[in-house]
């Protein structure tokens, strides 16, 4: 016969135990790391984007209370946010190297650059055919535009879940890159269909097998360089400095030809690969042609 007090206490101390495998476990999925902070910074970033981009200039342009002061710089916060959201992004992938990331990294990590690089640009360009394009028609095919852009970011980021690249290159032109130029290419204020054909050619890159190369040592430190002077030109612009216009203009120039080059220069490189093979095997079967003789 078994004593009900010795049950009782076993039943307790297999609770017990219970409880204390649930306690040690569980931390460890739920634990946010720094990187995965900062990823949720740039999540963050993103949302406020969209915030400054419905608040400073849809609703003023629906209500009929649009001031171009207002518009300016709230197209500049929200740009700006974006920009900052690109500065978490870059810095979240290098601490999750040198330190740790949770086993949540990589899907926060995807989710926050879904808001900051896919709905942020998309919803600006959204929000650019409604107040910039007076046709109807062309609002519409603005809306597609925007479609395609975050898409086109959903299924980069899909992919790059899937696919296996060689260490240091990336596969189609990275979401915060091709956001950035997005909004630069509207921010350019060229007439629509150049507008809306180049938002279209980003949205293609960012699906492309296009390699691009990852932002590591010295290519982070000029593209957190390359940010942090956006983000001067951006406040000179909104601020309507003297000259703020024109730095607005050229930068967004620049990031657009660089949009434009880099992809080039891939092309090229790969091409060059692809003759050095074969000039080597070509003259590997050269060489055993010649032992045989």
């Amino acid at each position: 016969m078994i004593d009900p007090d010795t049950r009782a206490a076993d039943w307790a101390a297999d609770a017990d135990a219970e409880e204390a495998e649930e306690s040690e476990e569980m931390p460890l999925s739920l634990r946010l790391s720094i990187a995965d902070a900062l990823t949720l910074g740039n999540a963050t970033c993103g949302f406020m984007a969209v915030y400054f981009t419905t608040t400073g200039i849809l609703i003023p342009h629906l209500t009929g209370s649009a001031e171009t002061g207002m518009a300016r710089n709230s197209a500049a916060t929200a740009v700006i946010l974006m920009l900052a959201a690109a500065i978490f992004d870059l810095f979240d992938g290098i601490v999750a190297r040198k330190l740790r990331s949770s086993p949540m990294g990589a899907e926060l990590d995807n989710l926050s650059d879904l808001i900051s690089f896919g709905l942020a640009p998309a919803y600006f360009v959204l929000v650019y055919g409604m107040v910039a394009v007076p046709d109807g028609a062309q609002q519409k095919v603005s809306a597609v535009a925007a479609v395609a852009v975050l898409l086109a970011v959903v299924l980069r980021l899909a992919r790059f879940s899937c696919v296996t690249m060689k260490d240091g290159m990336f596969q189609g032109m990275p979401s915060p890159f091709g956001a950035l130029t997005v909004v630069s290419i509207v921010l350019l204020e060229l007439p629509f269909v150049p507008t809306l054909l180049a938002i279209i050619g980003v949205a293609w890159l960012m699906v492309s097998r296009v390699e691009y190369p990852k932002p590591r040592g010295v290519l982070a430190v000029a593209m957190l360089s390359w940010i942090v002077g956006a983000m001067g030109m951006l406040a000179a612009w909104a601020f309507d400095a003297p000259g703020g216009q024109l730095l607005l203009q050229t930068g967004c120039a620049l990031q657009v030809v660089l949009g434009a080059v880099i992809p080039l220069f891939a092309t090229a490189r790969r091409v060059n690969t692809f003759r050095g093979n074969r000039r080597e095997s070509r003259e590997a079967r050269e060489a055993e042609a010649a032992q045989v003789r």
